[in-house]
């Protein structure tokens, strides 16, 4: 399981020209899973996502996290981050789950984040997506579990 998040001041994303789903203040979480993810990565990830310092305090400092400035979550399916780059030049989708573990893997990791807070939002698990951000800091952290 891979995530790579980013702290945002605004995202969204789009289906067919449609908005179905937009945060401000918050994190972007782009996830991706491989064949042999499980409750175990996800449990392990959720709590660091939640309890990592992404946010600035009062002197400037990255020093909180999504529960202490109750910031949103924008949740984004991408199978390309478990993809292998290492040979050639086209990537090979073979280390990556398939499609019908990582969307139950995908939903699972929602759930499970979605038990301990509630303001999360996602994007539309196989979907061609449109992905709009505005990265504050810039901050990006990547996780793999």
């Amino acid at each position: 399981m891979k995530i790579l998040v980013q702290r945002v001041s605004k995202a969204g994303v789009k289906v067919d020209g449609e908005n179905i789903a937009s945060i401000a203040n918050g994190i972007l979480v782009f996830v991706g899973f491989d064949p042999n993810d499980s409750i175990n990565q996800i449990i392990k990830l959720t709590k660091k996502l939640l309890n990592y310092k992404v946010f600035n305090d009062s002197y400037g400092r990255v020093a909180l996290s999504v529960l202490e400035v109750e910031a949103e979550i924008l949740l984004i399916p991408q199978v390309t981050l478990s993809v292998n780059t290492d040979k050639g030049l086209k990537p090979s989708f073979s280390s990556a789950a398939s499609p019908e573990k990582g969307l139950d893997l995908f939903q699972s990791f929602k759930s499970h984040i979605e038990s301990s807070y509630s303001r999360v939002q996602t994007g539309k698990f196989g979907a061609n997506m449109s992905v709009s951000l505005i990265n504050e800091g810039p901050i990006t952290y990547w996780f793999e579990a």
